[in-house]
């Protein structure tokens, strides 16, 4: 039997997106009323939304060319779609606390305590439990992330991507911008804004998804990511 987790947040209108970034907005386009002509009707039903938001919003992948100025070629439709259908593991760092940063000998750690290998090619999912702590709330700005040294340990694993619960990789002001910087120099990426991470925890391996939108010269896109278990 096959289980399949979602991993991406909804998506609405005044969700929390990242400093600076467009804010979410969705309206109604049309209803069917209005295309079948109905006048003064008691009940309004949509059957087109307009959405306005930016490329990164909610759960969603950087393209390597938002990582840097040097690979600006490098946009979303032009990543290969195998690294968005990847084998996936899950470790937990759910004692970190605000602004914790994440190092490459504790991710070393978390592997050898779950008898778990970090393989060529695979999306390495980091739980830190801060979405269900703080989402919507004053701190979702403030959650724990990577160090640059520990990006640069898992893009010469030959990962495809890792992942993240919170708005951004590393912790902003100080590893952030080096992480999405080493993340373009060794050609993988990361998602951001992940939930359910803690229903993966424990469970070794499983196929992630998170196929992006094809948006021409995009530098990112929301994902509807999944990780799927097969239970025999």
């Amino acid at each position: 039997m096959t289980e399949i987790i979602d991993l991406s947040q909804e998506i609405y209108s005044g969700m929390p997106v990242f400093k600076g970034l467009p804010k979410v907005s969705i309206s109604m386009h049309a209803s069917h009323e209005e295309w079948d002509d109905i006048i003064d009707s008691k009940t309004i039903t949509p059957s087109v939304y307009k959405l306005e938001l930016g490329e990164h919003t909610g759960t969603h992948v950087d393209a390597l060319n938002h990582m840097a100025i040097e690979y600006k070629n490098q946009s979303i439709d032009t990543m290969p779609l195998s690294m968005f259908y990847t084998e996936g593991i899950c470790l937990d760092f759910s004692h970190k606390g605000l602004k914790e940063l994440i190092k490459s000998s504790e991710i070393e750690k978390a592997c050898a305590e779950n008898r778990i290998e970090i393989k060529k090619g695979d999306t390495v999912l980091l739980f830190t439990d801060h979405y269900r702590k703080n989402y919507g709330k004053e701190d979702w700005y403030n959650g724990p992330g990577i160090t640059s040294e520990a990006a640069r340990w898992l893009g010469n694993k030959g990962i495809a991507a890792f992942g993240v619960e919170t708005m951004s990789p590393g912790v902003p002001g100080v590893s952030n911008k080096e992480v999405h910087k080493i993340c373009g120099e060794l050609g993988f990426t990361h998602y951001e804004n992940m939930i359910n991470l803690n229903l993966l925890i424990d469970r070794g391996r499983f196929r992630f998804i998170a196929l992006p939108l094809k948006i021409r010269g995009g530098t990112g896109s929301p994902v509807r990511a999944v990780a799927i278990f097969e239970n025999s």
